[in-house]
Order: C-alpha cells, then structure tokens, then sequence
C-alpha cells in the first residue's frame, strides 16, 4: 500500500544513524511511513541502498548518506550534505551501536572496549554535535537516542556494553536540559531483548523477544507527541520473557 504522504510528519526530515538494517532501517521505514523524508546513515552503502529501496517500493521518500559515526569529519560531512540538500533536520534519531557480550571485563582487550564505546557513546556526541545546530538555529527539533536496559541493569559479561548505555542515558538527560531552552526535545529509549543481529539469542525464544518495529513505534510515539508535551524516557519491556 502507498504511504500516505499526508501523515503528521509531511515535510519533516528525519535522520537515522545505523539505518542499513535491524532497529534503524525499521525506524526509517516508520519515518517514511508518517511522511517524513527519511534520510539513512550507515557505514554500509549496499545496506543502506536496500533499505531505502524498501521505503520507496511503498511509496515513502528516502535518501542515504555513508556515514562513520565514530569519526567526526565523516559525521560533519553528513549533517552539511543534509544542510545543502534539504536544508533543515527535523528528526534525529541516533540508533547506531555495536555489542560486546564477550566475557568479563578484565578479560576484555582494550580495542574491544574502544570499538564498543566509541561507537555507542562517542558517536552520538559526535552527531549531536553537528547536527544540534540546524535544530537550534530553526528553534525546532526532536533527538531520539536508542540506548537499552542495560544502560539501567547490571549486565554481566557485557559491563562494556553496559558502560556505553549508562553513559548515553546520562548524556541524554542532561543534553535534554540544555536544549529544551531551544524547543529541543531529547528522548531516550530503552529497549530489553530485541530480535535483532546485535542481541544475543542463545536460550531465548525469538518470539517473544520485541522486534525492531516495536521500537520504531515507541520512536513514532515520541516525535508526534503535542508541541506542549515531553517524554524523556521509554523502557520497553518484552510482555513475555524470551
């Protein structure tokens, strides 16, 4: 069926990091469907391609920008593109993330734990900080940063991971306050076992674990919510456990 390009996001652009696959490419696919173009980042052209390829068989507006969101200049070449092409940023959802659920932390190799926090953590300061801006100078906009119950519960074997989310739910709380002045809203999701490549599956029924359009849903709650109203933070539990 075609997306009805009258949805409340028409004319809205919303910016997804991860969005190749799995989490993000089901919250661009959302985006699109409420009438937002949909502009997906990733480091994965061939990835990003078929998803935006998705978007626009059902009838959705898409475009795609490689991006590394562990390096600035890549990040800041990004937001310039989506400057000059649509000149504003509406959305910005800041879903790219790696795991690491290896073993114990003293057992852990220093890289491993560089990968997984500058990807987590590093790498969403890197996208706020070049596309924040655009929102600020046009007085609007909406982050939505994916982080995960593990940033809210011990998570044995994956203190890396744990690390990275703890920090990323406090970078949101407090980048929530600085930029509400700015009419700015910045909100974090927390999702639980999720059905994706990133979470480990061994011993779990996938069926019951939330899928990736659970969370592009609770995204889509957010980023239509009245212009009065501020949700900080969605946990987002599985109703059975996997």
């Amino acid at each position: 069926m075609p997306i009805d390009t009258g949805q409340p996001l028409a004319g809205r652009v919303a910016v997804v990091t991860g969005a190749g696959r799995g989490i993000g490419a089901a919250i661009a696919r959302k985006m699109a469907t409420l009438g937002a173009m949909a502009v997906l980042l990733g480091r994965t052209r061939a990835a990003l391609d078929s998803a935006a390829s998705t978007i626009a068989e059902a009838g959705g507006r898409a475009d795609v920008i490689a991006c590394d969101v562990t390096e600035l200049r890549s990040v800041e070449d990004a937001a310039k593109r989506v400057e000059s092409v649509f000149g504003r940023i509406d959305i910005l959802i800041n879903n790219a993330g790696v795991g690491g659920f290896g073993g114990p932390l003293h057992q852990l190799l220093p890289e491993a734990w560089d990968g997984i926090l500058n990807t987590n953590l590093r790498g969403v300061y890197y996208v706020i900080r070049a596309f924040a801006p655009m929102m600020i100078k046009a007085r609007v906009g909406h982050i939505v940063n994916i982080s995960s119950l593990a940033g809210k519960n011990a998570l044995p074997n994956g203190a890396a991971y744990a690390a990275s989310k703890w920090g990323l739910n406090g970078l949101s709380y407090s980048v929530a306050e600085e930029l509400r002045g700015h009419n700015i809203r910045v909100s974090v999701i927390c999702p639980g076992s999720t059905n994706t490549d990133l979470s480990p599956h061994a011993g779990k029924d996938t069926s019951k674990m939330l899928q990736p359009d659970d969370v592009a849903h609770a995204v889509a709650m957010l980023v239509t919510q009245a212009p009065q109203s501020f949700v900080s933070e969605i946990l987002l539990r599985p109703t059975q456990k996997p």
